[in-house]
């Protein structure tokens, strides 16, 4: 039976190098599920600001058994690499935090929070434009948060669609938000123990 999970992999709002082990992560796990015969899609992604970092990336996972391929990753992840921006730096040690998450079904409850806006809608390169506003941007009142969803021709649909995918952005930031609390207490402490890995990988961040 296939089954989809969410996952967010976030630096915590981390210094660079933690950014690059986001996007490095992000990388492995992309190509192990590929090699399982998992459909992995990345949905979200916010850059870091330096070239090839990320400060977080949301993902689905479906097929068989999404979860058990995840197990070995979710937690707390432990990179030792010497600095590539920061050479004198002596830090080795680059914590970065894998969390699955489920999204809340209660969209009616959900609702009240969120502003929907209609918009034009326009085909591949720009052709063909939709006389209609069939897109829809939803907008998470409290956060500010927002997604626009143009895919299917119908505004009921996109409005379903449009839902999801800003219920996916919304349990992400509420994942992201703890993991900021967590990188802050790691960034106190130089205990390897302390950090609770479940991974640790040794490898230059290039």
């Amino acid at each position: 039976m296939k089954t989809k999970i969410y996952i967010q992999i976030t630096s915590g709002r981390g210094p660079a190098e933690c950014c690059r082990v986001v996007a490095l992560v992000l990388e492995r796990i992309l190509r192990q599920a590929k090699e399982k015969g998992l459909k992995a899609d990345v949905l979200d992604r916010e850059e870091g600001e330096i070239n090839r970092t990320l400060l977080s990336a949301t993902l689905s996972i479906e097929g068989e058994k999404p979860d058990e391929f995840i197990k070995e990753w979710e937690g707390t992840v432990l990179w030792i690499s010497k600095s590539p921006y920061r050479i004198y730096h002596k830090r080795k040690n680059w914590f970065i935090g894998v969390r699955t998450f489920s999204v809340s079904e209660n969209i009616q409850a959900n609702e009240k929070e969120i502003r929907y806006e209609t918009l034009r809608a326009s085909g591949p390169g720009g052709q063909h434009v939709n006389k209609t506003e069939s897109a829809v941007r939803a907008v998470h009142i409290p956060t500010g948060l927002s997604v626009t969803a143009s895919d299917q021709r119908s505004q009921l649909q996109n409005k379903k669609l449009a839902t999801e995918r800003l219920l996916v952005k919304l349990a992400a930031w509420n994942v992201e938000q703890a993991m900021r609390i967590a990188q802050s207490n790691w960034s106190n402490h130089n205990s390897l123990e302390r950090g609770n890995p479940v991974k640790v990988i040794e490898a230059p961040l290039i």
